[in-house]
C-alpha cells in the first residue's frame, strides 16, 4: 500500500490516479474523508487515523497534512516498516536559506527531517505550479480583468499532472532514490500571458492590470499566506520581469515525454476553477 498526504489537493488527485492505474492500494489522507470524492477503492482516512501497517512507501506533502511539520508521522512510518518516503517540496529548497527565502527554509527543514529517518527519499522540487492561478479565481469569475503585480514577470509554471506522473515514478521504481529534481513547465510565461490562455480556455478574453507592488502585498497577506512570505515571493516576481525562466530538463527526462503546457493546464482545469 502507498499512503498519499494531500491526496484531494492539486497532486494528489492526479496521483491517486496514477497509482491506480498501476494496480496499487491506496490509502488517501484528507481532512474531510466524506466529501473527498476519490475514486471507489481508496481507503480514506483522517491524518490522525493513518494506518502505517502494510505501508511501503509514502508521499509526503506536510504544507497541507502537518501545520507543526511531518516529525511525528515519519517517526511512525519508522517504526512500522515504512521503506520510503517522497516529498513535495519546492524549487525554493535548491536555492540558499535565509531572510529573503523563507519558502525554501521550509521546505529545506522538512526535507532534512526526511532524510534524518534513515528512510529512502526523493524531494520532487516543482517551481510555480500552474493551479496558482487559483488566487484570481474570484476576479475572473466576476469580470475580464485581473489585477496583480508585476504583469512582465516570467515563470514556467508546471501542470500538477506532470508532478504527480514524477512522483508516482519515485514511488513505484527505484529510478529517482536520492534525487531531488527541480521540475518545471516547458514554457517561459509571463503573467499577463497566463491569464490570456485561461481566457482562451474559457472562450472569453481576459487581460492583466498591474498594481503597485506595495498594494499587491496587502492583498496577498492573510490567514494562508504570511506577510514575510508575500513579501519574498514579490521579490521573486520582481526579478522575473522580462527574464524567461529556465526550463529544467527533469521533467521530459523522468516522464519520457514533453511537459504538458500552459494551455493544456488552462483547458483541463480552467472550467472549474473559474467557470
Amino acid at each position: 500500500m502507498i499512503v498519499v498526504t494531500g491526496a484531494t489537493g492539486n497532486v494528489g488527485r492526479y496521483l491517486v490516479a496514477e497509482l491506480l492505474a498501476a494496480g496499487v492500494k491506496v490509502c488517501a489522507v484528507s481532512r474531510d474523508p466524506a466529501g473527498a470524492r476519490l475514486p471507489a477503492g481508496v481507503q480514506v482516512v483522517r491524518p490522525g487515523d493513518l494506518p502505517v501497517c502494510d505501508v511501503a512507501a509514502v508521499f509526503l506533502n506536510p504544507a497541507v497534512t502537518w501545520a507543526d511539520g511531518p516529525e511525528k508521522f515519519l517517526g511512525q512510518a519508522c517504526w512500522h516498516g515504512v521503506r520510503r518516503v517522497v516529498t513535495l517540496s519546492s524549487s525554493t529548497a535548491a536555492a540558499p536559506s535565509g531572510p529573503d527565502n523563507p519558502l525554501g527554509g521550509h521546505h529545506r527543514r522538512v526535507e532534512e527531517a526526511v532524510e534524518a529517518t534513515g528512510l529512502e527519499w526523493t524531494h520532487l522540487r516543482p517551481g510555480a505550479f500552474a493551479a496558482n492561478a487559483a488566487a484570481w479565481a474570484d476576479q475572473i469569475r466576476a469580470g475580464d480583468v485581473v489585477e496583480g503585480p508585476y504583469a512582465g514577470a516570467q515563470l514556467a509554471p508546471i501542470h500538477e499532472a506532470d508532478i504527480a506522473e514524477v512522483a508516482a515514478r519515485a514511488l513505484l521504481t527505484d529510478d529517482l532514490v536520492g534525487e531531488a529534481p527541480v521540475l518545471t513547465g516547458p514554457e517561459s510565461l509571463t503573467q499577463a500571458e497566463q491569464v490570456r490562455l485561461i481566457g482562451e480556455a474559457l472562450g472569453r478574453p481576459l487581460r492583466y492590470r498591474e498594481i503597485p507592488p506595495e498594494v499587491a502585498l496587502e492583498r496577498m497577506t492573510g490567514p494562508h499566506l504570511t506577510r514575510e512570505i508575500a513579501g519574498s515571493l514579490l521579490r521573486m516576481y520582481a526579478a522575473a520581469v522580462d527574464r524567461p525562466a529556465e526550463i529544467s530538463p527533469e521533467t521530459e527526462r523522468i516522464t519520457g515525454h514533453p511537459g504538458r503546457g500552459y494551455a493544456r493546464w488552462a483547458a483541463d482545469r480552467a472550467p472549474a476553477l473559474f467557470g
